[in-house]
C-alpha cells in the first residue's frame, strides 16, 4: 500500500462529487464481483470518468482501494447508535456487538477490504469508533462489571466480531447458523464481564472500597506500596 498512516488531505468541492461517484462506482464492483473486479479501467466505465480522473484523485489503485475503506468504516460509524448512559451496560454491549456483526454480514466483500487493507487504523472513521467502543467498555468498567482491563477487552471485542463475520462467511449457506452467532457473543460477554458487578455503587467511591477490601488477598504489591494504596483508596472511598 502506498499511503502513510496520516489523515487523508482535504478534498476540494470541485472534487467532491466525482471522487464520491468513483469510490461508489468501486464498492459497486467489489460487491458484484470481489477485488479483482476492482480495475482502474472498470471503475472508470461504471464511474463515467476517464482513468487518468482516479490517478488524480487517489494517486493509484491502493489509493482508491484505502478511499472505500475509508467510506466503508464511514458507513459502519454513521450506522452506530450511541447511548451515553444506556440503562444495562450489559445489553449495550451485545447490541454494539450485533451492530458490527450485522454490517459485516451485510456488506461482506466491503467489509473483508476494511479489515485487511494495512492502513485501516489510519483510518479517521475507524479510530472515532474504537474511541466509542473504549467509552462503552470504560462504562462498564466504572460499574464494577469489567473481568479484564480495558485494552484486553477491547482486543476480545473486536477479535470476537471479526472472526464471528468470517468464518460465518466461510461456511456453505446451509451451515450457517444463527446459534454459532449467538454463542460467539455470548462467549464474548463471559470473557469480558462478571455476572454481577464486583462494585454496587457506580463512581470512585464504589470502585475505590471495591479495591481496598480485596487489597489482603493479593501479593503482587509490597507491604509499603499496599499502605500508600490503602491511604489513597481510602481518600477516595469517602467521596460520595
Amino acid at each position: 500500500m502506498g499511503a502513510a498512516a496520516t489523515d487523508p488531505a482535504p478534498v476540494s468541492p470541485g472534487h467532491e462529487q466525482p471522487r464520491r461517484r468513483i469510490v461508489e462506482a468501486a464498492i459497486g464492483l467489489l460487491e458484484s464481483g470481489g477485488r479483482d473486479a476492482v480495475t482502474t479501467r472498470a471503475v472508470a466505465d461504471a464511474a463515467g470518468v476517464q482513468p487518468p480522473a482516479i490517478y488524480r484523485l487517489f494517486g493509484d489503485k491502493d489509493g482508491l482501494l484505502e478511499a472505500v475503506a475509508e467510506h466503508g468504516f464511514a458507513t459502519f460509524l454513521a450506522s452506530k447508535r450511541v447511548d451515553p448512559d444506556p440503562p444495562d451496560l450489559i445489553e449495550d454491549l451485545r447490541a454494539g456487538w450485533d451492530l458490527a456483526v450485522e454490517f459485516g454480514l451485510t456488506h461482506p466483500a466491503l467489509y473483508t477490504l476494511m479489515y485487511s487493507e494495512p492502513s485501516a487504523t489510519a483510518s479517521a472513521a475507524y479510530r472515532t469508533g474504537i474511541e466509542i467502543l473504549r467509552g462503552r467498555i470504560r462504562r462498564l468498567a466504572a460499574g464494577g462489571w469489567l473481568r479484564v482491563d480495558e485494552e484486553l477487552a477491547a482486543a476480545i471485542i473486536h477479535a470476537t466480531a471479526r472472526g464471528a463475520v468470517l468464518t460465518w462467511l466461510s461456511l456453505p449457506e446451509g451451515d450457517r447458523r444463527s446459534a454459532l452467532l449467538t454463542a460467539l457473543r455470548e462467549a464474548m460477554v463471559t470473557a469480558v464481564t462478571h455476572a454481577e458487578p464486583a462494585v454496587r455503587k457506580p463512581g470512585p467511591a464504589g470502585a475505590a472500597r471495591a479495591l481496598r477490601a480485596a487489597l489482603p488477598d493479593q501479593t503482587a504489591l509490597s507491604g509499603a506500596e499496599q499502605y500508600l494504596l490503602r491511604e489513597w483508596l481510602g481518600r477516595l472511598a469517602t467521596e460520595d
